[in-house]
């Protein structure tokens, strides 16, 4: 079984920074890529970014690139999403999903969400 935890979400001012971890338990896999998405309220669901296990490949989406950061801790099975010069438009649950790089569906795995709220 796998389990996908996020934590670390909050509520912040603006230009503020926080730090969203995400640890994988149950079944591990030699390959994934863990990604991070959110979803506002009444919005649809956007890709954050995402970075793979072996190679440490990232990649992000375009309104995050620049102040958010993906790094992963192989050992420990954690990935964690550091968030700088928050905006309030940044408010969402976030979400992290793991992606077994082609032996699976796309994103299989998810977690159940941390809510990060930035204020003005």
């Amino acid at each position: 079984q796998v389990q996908l935890v996020e934590s670390g979400g909050g509520l912040v001012q603006a230009g503020a920074s926080l730090r969203l971890f995400c640890t994988l338990s149950g079944q591990t896999f030699g390959s994934y890529t863990m990604g991070w998405f959110r979803q506002a309220p009444g919005k649809e669901r956007e890709f954050v970014a995402a970075i793979k296990r072996v190679s440490g490949s990232t990649y992000y989406g375009d309104s995050v690139k620049g102040r958010f950061t993906v790094s992963r801790d192989n050992a420990k099975n954690t990935v964690t999403l550091q968030m700088n010069s928050l905006k309030p438009e940044d408010t969402a649950v976030y979400y992290c999903a793991l992606d077994r790089d082609g032996t699976g569906p796309a994103y299989e795995y998810w977690g159940q969400g941390t809510q990060v709220t930035v204020t003005s």
